[in-house]
């Protein structure tokens, strides 16, 4: 019960890890529109990146795509993966 506990703790803390300025920038930067974020994607940034922002959105092209933004705390830029 007490592992259990632990999991579910670090799980809530980790769903907060996300940047969604920082997403939003780097998204609309490349030209994607209708926004959306999904979350925190567990394993598709690197361990350097702190943030790893969901997103749902619409490409330049007019297609509908998902991927992650990933980004650090300090001078770490955003990028974005499909």
């Amino acid at each position: 019960m007490k592992t259990l506990l632990i999991g579910l703790t670090a799980l809530l803390l980790l769903s907060g890890c996300t940047n969604k300025n920082d997403m939003d920038r780097a998204l609309e930067a490349q030209g994607f529109t209708n926004i959306q974020e999904t979350g925190y994607n567990f394993f598709s940034c690197s361990q350097d990146d702190f943030y790893h922002s969901g997103f749902k959105a619409t490409n330049a092209q007019g297609k509908s795509v998902e991927g992650t933004v990933c980004s650090g705390i300090l001078f770490k830029s955003a990028t974005i993966r499909y």
